[in-house]
C-alpha cells in the first residue's frame, strides 16, 4: 500500500509540472505584451521597456519558466521602485491590476470556495448514495420509479435554475431563510452555515441527481454478481449482504467520481458563487479574465489544478483502501 501511494504520489508531481508548464505557455508565451499589461495602456514606450526588462521578459523561455517554477517553490522578490517586495513561497505572482500578491488574493477567496464545495459534497454524497441505495433494494416499486423521477429532473435541471426557486422558495415565498450573505467560518460557524445552506442545495440537488444514478447502476449490478447468490443460498441475511459485500464493491465508482467533482468543483461553482453572491474563486477568475490580469489568471487555474489531481491521488489511495485488486495493478 506504501508503495502504491508514494507511486500515485511522483503522478500527481508530474501532473503539476505538467500543468504549470502548459499554463506558463498559454498565458505568457500567447501573443500580446505582458509588459505593456503590467503597466497599462498610457506608459510610454521607454517604462515598458524597463518593465520588461524587471519581469524578466528578455531572458530566454526556459529561463523565464525557471525562475516561475523557483517563484512556487522557493518564493520571489518583487521591485516596487520604493522598495523591494518579497513573496513567500507559493509565489504566484504579481497582480497586473492591483500590484497585490496573487497568493494573497487566493488566500481570500479560497475559504469561501472551499467552504460552497466541501458542504456540498456532504451533502451530495448524503443525498445521492441513500436515494441510489433505497432505489436499487426497492426496485420495480412505486419508490424506485418516484426515486428515479426525481433523479431524471435533477440531472435534466441546470444550478442555476434550482438555486433561483431555493430562492423563491425559502426567501421570498415561505420567508423561512434570509438571503444568503458569506459570513466566514472564523466570525461566526452558525451563520456560515445557515447562509450557504441554499448555495449547499442548490449544487447537492444537481450533483446528487447523478451520484444516485450511478449508486443505483453499480448496486444492482453487485447484487447480480455470482458471490453475493453464493451468500444467500448459504442462508445470510440480506442486510448483512448488503452491508459487508455489495455496498462496498457498488461505492467504488462513487469514490472516484466523488473526488474529480470536488476538484473541480474548487473552480466550477462559478453560477452558484455569482448567484448567490459568494467571494470564490470562481468570480475572481472571471474578473480578472476581462481584466487581462495574467498572473491572477494562472494561480487560480493552476490552484484548481492542483485542487483536482490532490482530489483523484487521494481517491486512488481510498479506492485502493476499498479495492485491493487494485494495488497489484
Amino acid at each position: 500500500m506504501a508503495r502504491f501511494a508514494v507511486r500515485r504520489l511522483l503522478q500527481a508531481v508530474l501532473v503539476l509540472l505538467v500543468l504549470a508548464a502548459v499554463l506558463y505557455a498559454v498565458f505568457y508565451l500567447a501573443p500580446g505584451d505582458a509588459a505593456r499589461l503590467a503597466c497599462g495602456p498610457k506608459c510610454s514606450t521607454a517604462t515598458v521597456a524597463q518593465i520588461r526588462e524587471q519581469m524578466g521578459l528578455n531572458d530566454p523561455v526556459y529561463v523565464q519558466f525557471w525562475h516561475f517554477l523557483q517563484g512556487i517553490l522557493a518564493g520571489h522578490d518583487y521591485s516596487t521602485g520604493a522598495g523591494t517586495l518579497h513573496c513567500a513561497a507559493p509565489c504566484l505572482g504579481q497582480s497586473y491590476r492591483t500590484g497585490d500578491l496573487v497568493s494573497h488574493i487566493i488566500a481570500e477567496r479560497l475559504p469561501a470556495t472551499a467552504s460552497l464545495a466541501l458542504g456540498a459534497m456532504v451533502l451530495w454524497l448524503a443525498i445521492g448514495i441513500g436515494t441510489g441505495l433505497l432505489s436499487a433494494l426497492r426496485r420495480g416499486t412505486i419508490v424506485e420509479r418516484l426515486l428515479t423521477g426525481f433523479t431524471l429532473v435533477g440531472v435534466a435541471t441546470p444550478v442555476f435554475i434550482t438555486g433561483i426557486l431555493l430562492l423563491l422558495l425559502f426567501c421570498s415565498w415561505l420567508q423561512w431563510l434570509p438571503y444568503p450573505t458569506y459570513v466566514p467560518l472564523t466570525d461566526d460557524p452558525q451563520q456560515w452555515a445557515w447562509n450557504l445552506l441554499l448555495p449547499w442545495l442548490a449544487l447537492a440537488l444537481v450533483e446528487a441527481a447523478k451520484y444516485a444514478r450511478l449508486t443505483r447502476s453499480s448496486m444492482l449490478e453487485t447484487l447480480a454478481e455470482d458471490h453475493i447468490r453464493t451468500f444467500r443460498a448459504y442462508g445470510v441475511r440480506e442486510g448483512a449482504i448488503v452491508r459487508r459485500h455489495a455496498l462496498r464493491g457498488a461505492l467504488t465508482p462513487v469514490i472516484a467520481l466523488s473526488a474529480l467533482d470536488l476538484g473541480t468543483m474548487f473552480g466550477g461553482a462559478l453560477l452558484t458563487e455569482t448567484l448567490f453572491g459568494i467571494p470564490g474563486l470562481g468570480q475572481q477568475l472571471v474578473q480578472s479574465v476581462q481584466l487581462k490580469d495574467l498572473p491572477v489568471v494562472v494561480g487560480i487555474v493552476l490552484v484548481m489544478g492542483l485542487a483536482v489531481v490532490v482530489a483523484n491521488a487521494v481517491a486512488d489511495v481510498v479506492y485502493a483502501v476499498a479495492d485491493r485488486r487494485v494495488v497489484l495493478t
